[in-house]
């Protein structure tokens, strides 16, 4: 069964960074897509940035150039660098599989003066 772990949100002014962490287990990490995604208050899980087994990335437009997404295999760990943070940003962020399995808890991003 996957299992899921999100850490490292918090509440950061605009302009500020997070880095967050997601540690995976119950999957052969390697060889998955791995992606971000986020769910702001009354909107619809959206998908912020995929990487994939070969080191390929897509990005959601509004944060391309301000997100990167990087994976430690050895580890089944994928990151998130967020940078320049506006608060729009603000949201529950869940990393997941693609196609996506089962959703773990996330983490909360606040981004507010």
């Amino acid at each position: 069964q996957v299992q899921l772990v999100e850490s490292g949100g918090g509440l950061v002014q605009p302009g500020g960074s997070l880095r967050l962490s997601c540690a995976a287990s119950g999957i052969t990490f390697r060889i998955n897509t791995m992606g971000w995604y986020r769910q702001a208050p009354g909107k619809q899980r959206e998908l912020v940035a995929l990487l994939t087994s070969g080191g390929g990335t897509d990005y959601l437009d509004s944060v391309k150039g301000r997100f990167t997404i990087s994976r430690d295999n050895a580890k089944n760990t994928v990151f998130l660098q967020m940078n320049s943070l506006k608060p729009e940003d603000t949201a529950v962020y869940y990393c997941n599989t693609r196609p996506v399995r089962d959703w773990g808890q996330g983490t909360q991003v606040t981004v507010s003066s």
